[in-house]
C-alpha cells in the first residue's frame, strides 16, 4: 500500500500513528498543533501542510478529531481532504461522531469517487497505544476488506456493524454502557464506603462475579486511588452522550438512564473538570453523598 494520510494527533491520534508506523506504514501526519507532527516526523513520518496537501499524497486518510463540527471542516471544508484526495482513495474516519453527520460525509466522498468508512474507536489511551483498541466499522464490505489490514495495527478487535454511520451507532450504544457503568460503580462504592468497608476490597470481592467487567476493571482502581488522569476526557464522553440522545430523539427512541448520567457529566463540566478523565463520573456522586471513594489507610 502506498501512503496513509493521518489527521488529528491528539490523545488517542498520535499513539495509533505511531502503531502504524511500526508496522512499517509510509505516513504522512498533519495537526493543527505543531508539537505532535513533529515527534512523529522525528519517528519517521512525513509531515503535511494542510488536511488537502496530506490527502493529496496518500491511498487512504485517517481521521481521528474531537467531533463533528471537526471532522466536516477537516474533510468537507476549504484546505479539506476532498480538496486534495484522488478519485479511489479511502477515507477512514475514526472519531466518535454523529451517525448522521458521518452519513454526510459519506454521501460528500461519493460523490468524488472516494470511499468511506465510519470506524470509531473503544479503549481510551491505553489500548490506543497498545494497538487493542475495539473498532466498529461503517462502510461498504469491499472497502472494510481493504482497509481491514491498517485497522488491525490499531486494534485486537474490528467489526463491520453495517452501512456508513453504523459504526457510530455502535459506539454510541458502547458509550452508553461504558458510562452508566461508571456511575453505577460510583454509587456501589459510595454506599460502601460510607458503610465503613475498603471500597477496593468490595472491588476484588465483586469483580469475579456477575457485576464484574471490563469498566469496573479498569476504572475502580484509578477511583480509589484518586487519579483522574485523562484517558477519555469527561467533555469528550458528554458529547457522545448528547449524540446519542439526538440521534435517540430523531428514532423515538427514550433513553432515562443516559440522558441522567449526561446531566452529571454536563454538572462536572461546569465545575471545571471537563479535562478529567470520565472515571471521575463517580465525583459527582460523591459529592451529594459526601463521601469519597478511597482506600482505608
Amino acid at each position: 500500500m502506498g501512503p496513509i494520510g493521518f489527521i488529528g494527533l491528539g490523545i488517542m491520534g498520535k499513539p495509533m500513528a505511531r502503531n502504524l508506523l511500526k508496522a512499517g506504514y509510509r505516513l504522512v501526519v498533519y495537526d493543527v498543533a505543531p508539537g505532535p507532527v513533529e515527534e512523529l516526523t522525528g519517528a519517521g513520518a512525513e509531515a503535511g501542510q494542510s488536511s488537502s496537501d496530506t490527502a493529496s499524497r496518500a491511498e487512504m486518510v485517517v481521521t481521528m478529531l474531537p467531533d463533528g463540527p471537526d471532522v466536516e471542516k477537516a474533510v468537507l471544508g476549504p484546505g479539506g481532504v476532498l480538496e486534495g484526495a484522488r478519485p479511489g482513495a479511502v477515507v477512514v474516519d475514526m472519531s466518535s461522531i454523529s451517525p448522521t453527520v458521518s452519513q454526510k460525509v459519506a454521501a460528500a466522498c461519493a460523490e468524488k469517487g472516494i470511499e468511506f468508512l465510519d470506524a470509531p474507536v473503544s479503549g481510551g489511551e491505553p489500548k490506543a497505544v497498545d494497538g487493542t483498541l475495539a473498532i466498529m466499522v461503517g462502510g461498504k464490505p469491499e472497502v472494510f476488506e481493504k482497509a481491514l489490514p491498517v485497522l488491525q495495527k490499531m486494534g485486537s478487535s474490528v467489526t463491520l456493524t453495517g452501512p456508513a454511520g453504523a459504526g457510530n451507532v455502535t459506539k454510541l450504544a458502547n458509550q452508553i454502557m461504558v458510562a452508566c457503568n461508571i456511575a453505577a460503580m460510583g454509587e456501589a462504592l459510595v454506599l460502601a464506603t460510607r458503610a465503613g468497608l475498603d471500597p477496593e476490597v468490595v472491588f476484588n470481592a465483586v469483580k469475579g462475579g456477575l457485576a464484574g467487567s471490563t469498566v469496573l476493571n479498569a476504572k475502580a482502581p484509578l477511583v480509589i486511588a484518586r487519579n483522574f488522569k485523562p484517558g477519555f476526557r469527561i467533555r469528550l464522553h458528554q458529547k457522545d452522550l448528547r449524540n446519542a440522545l439526538l440521534a435517540a430523539e430523531s428514532m423515538k427512541v427514550s433513553l432515562p438512564v443516559t440522558s441522567l448520567v449526561q446531566q452529571m457529566l454536563m454538572a462536572l463540566m461546569n465545575e471545571g473538570k471537563g479535562d478529567l478523565d470520565h472515571s471521575a463520573i463517580v465525583t459527582f456522586i460523591e459529592q451529594m453523598a459526601g463521601v469519597e471513594i478511597k482506600k482505608r489507610e
